[in-house]
C-alpha cells in the first residue's frame, strides 16, 4: 500500500476546529452537528495545538463528573498530538495508530491542520487494495489477462 495520505486516502475537507478556551459542550456540540467524532484544537493564528475526541469527552469528562459548560477544552484536550503530512504513506499512518491506539491523526502542512484521517478510512484503503490485488491474481490464474 503506497498511497499518500493526501489525496490518496483523505480528500478536501472541512476541518473543525475550535480554541483552547472554548468549553467542552461547545466540543462535542460540534461534533455532533457535523457528525464526526474529533476535532482539533488551534490557536488565534489557525496552528494545531491539540486534538480532542469523543474517547476523551468520556473518559476525562463524563466519567470523571466534571461540567461540560465550564470545562474549557484546554483542560482535557490531547496537547501536541501526533501529526501525518499530506505526502506520508498510508501504511506509515496504519503503524502509527495501531502502535499508539489512535483512530484518528490530523493531517498536517506548515502547522496547520489540512485533514483529518480515521482508522475507517485507512481500513477502506486497505480493503480496496487487497479486492484489487484478489481481482489480478485471479486474472492471472483463471487467464482472464493472459493467453493460458
Amino acid at each position: 500500500m503506497q498511497w499518500k495520505i493526501m489525496p490518496d486516502i483523505v480528500k478536501k475537507q472541512t476541518i473543525s476546529a475550535l480554541k483552547a478556551d472554548n468549553t467542552v459542550h461547545e466540543a462535542a456540540t460540534m461534533m455532533a452537528k457535523v457528525n464526526v467524532a474529533a476535532i482539533v484544537i488551534e490557536d488565534a493564528k489557525g496552528l494545531l495545538t491539540g486534538i480532542v475526541t469523543e474517547r476523551d469527552l468520556t473518559r476525562r469528562v463524563v466519567a470523571k463528573g466534571l461540567d461540560p459548560k465550564k470545562t474549557p477544552i484546554a483542560d482535557i484536550m490531547s496537547t501536541n498530538p501526533d501529526t501525518l503530512a499530506p505526502d506520508d504513506s498510508a501504511s506509515d499512518a496504519l503503524e502509527l495508530m495501531q502502535s499508539r491506539h489512535f483512530r484518528h491523526l490530523p493531517v498536517v502542512e506548515d502547522g496547520k491542520c489540512v485533514g483529518m484521517v480515521s482508522i475507517r478510512d485507512l481500513y477502506m484503503a486497505v480493503k480496496s487494495s487487497l479486492e484489487e490485488n484478489i481481482r489480478e491474481t485471479e486474472a492471472f490464474v483463471f487467464g482472464d489477462r493472459y493467453d493460458a
